[in-house]
């Protein structure tokens, strides 16, 4: 499959909202995120506005996307990332279901971590995994990522762990 990979732009956001949406409906990738579909479905037009425009607006957060061009430009996948300082935090992976295992995953994750090294205090990206996403997980070791030991409790069942992994960025 021949991939589009490129930042979010403000007239993106219907696009968006029903990729967030797909990713909030899919039973095995709802698990990654702390957001439920109620919620998001609830949102406005000017909420997802403003989410598209993030990045344009020069805020520390940018989601990428890979478009397929084979079917029309439809979103295959999304990452979102996040400048913390000396971290970038990668967060909302999310690719349909149908894309998995295409190498748009390691695209996307490329289009993240050029984004984190165009700042000069970013020594690592971080990202955070359910326990029940071992996929997940293996395709973040596989990337390069190590868990820290580090957990947080899942915001929506506390019984439930997110582990923190780090990948460290090369020295510039």
């Amino acid at each position: 499959m021949a991939y589009t990979i490129r930042a979010v732009r403000t007239a993106d956001w219907e696009k968006l909202r029903e990729l967030r949406l797909s990713a909030l409906a899919d039973p095995i990738a709802s698990v990654a995120f702390n957001e439920t579909y109620e919620n998001a479905a609830a949102q406005s037009d000017e909420f997802w506005k403003r989410r598209a425009e993030q990045g344009s607006r020069g805020l520390l957060a940018e989601t990428f996307i890979g478009e397929d061009g084979a079917d029309g430009g439809l979103w295959a996948g999304s990452v979102t990332v996040l400048d913390e300082g000396d971290s970038a935090h990668v967060v909302g992976v999310y690719l349909r279901p149908e894309h998995r295992g295409t190498g748009l995953a390691v695209l996307l994750f490329a289009a993240a971590e050029e984004w984190a090294l165009e700042r000069p205090f970013v020594t690592r990206m971080v990202l955070h995994v359910h326990e029940n996403n071992p996929r997940a997980e293996a395709f973040y070791r596989r990337v390069g990522y190590r868990r820290t030991g580090a957990f947080v409790k899942d915001p929506k069942a506390s019984e439930f762990r997110e582990y923190e992994m780090i990948r460290r960025l090369p020295v510039r």
